[in-house]
């Protein structure tokens, strides 16, 4: 990573109630990188998230991101800082059309030239969701309404967009789509941070990755130096 960090998790140990579930984790995230976090379950990956982006407030450590200290700050607020965030789970607005979800991310903006603008970028990203503007989300597939949240993070142009587990419960073929689509995304100049427990795919398309374990960093570095690990093979990636 060059230059000034976009996002830095400095020292983080959070939780929930009395249970701290991250230990003191460092994250950086530089401008236009994907970074990935993977880990095993219980590792605190989506913790982390949930703390960046201000859903859980930690009990010691900062979140730094774009130059600011937004520790703790509530999440509408981070959003409007330029920090988006696509939870896992696929959640759309199942009784909404696909633009009916795509306008629901714009809620934020309040010009109408740059909502149309933001539209225009994400049906040339995502082509199938013009095609389906129309449809309610709820009758989609799953790779499809993944693609619908991921387009609706985009509508407020965010600097960083954190993306956990992006391809959870997908069939093979939206898998490899949601991927292409990543790097697509960081082609295009967005920064981007994904969990992922797909950890050989999530390090092959990272620029750099960490792995976490019960709560702590356990390895970081470039993306391909982790998959040729001999011990991340070992404990991580099944080799």
């Amino acid at each position: 990573m060059s230059g000034t960090p976009l996002l830095v998790a400095e020292s983080i140990t959070a939780g929930y109630g009395r249970l701290d579930i991250l230990h003191g984790v460092s994250l950086t995230v530089g401008l236009h990188e994907i970074v990935s976090i993977i880990g095993p379950n219980g590792a605190g990956k989506s913790t982390a998230f949930k703390t960046i982006v201000g859903f859980l407030t930690p009990r010691s450590g900062r979140v730094m991101f774009n130059g600011e200290d937004v520790t703790g700050l509530r999440p509408d607020i981070v959003l409007r800082r330029g920090l988006a965030y696509v939870p896992q789970g696929r959640i759309v607005f199942p009784q909404m059309t696909v633009l009916e979800n795509l306008e629901m991310g714009a809620y934020i903006e309040r010009d109408p030239a740059r909502v149309a603008s933001a539209l225009e970028q994400v049906y040339a990203m995502f082509p199938i969701l013009s095609e389906r503007r129309k449809q309610k989300a709820g009758t989609m597939s799953g790779g499809e309404q993944q693609m619908v949240a991921i387009a609706r993070a985009l509508m407020t142009t965010p600097r960083l967009i954190l993306l956990d587990e992006p391809s959870l419960g997908l069939s093979p073929k939206f898998v490899t789509l949601i991927f292409e689509k990543l790097i697509a995304l960081r082609q295009a100049g967005y920064t981007l941070m994904l969990v992922e427990q797909n950890a050989t795919r999530a390090l092959a398309v990272a620029d750099r990755g960490y792995v976490l374990e019960l709560g702590r960093n356990r390895f970081e570095g470039a993306g391909q130096r982790l998959l040729a690990d001999p011990e991340v093979k070992r404990l991580y990636l099944g080799g």
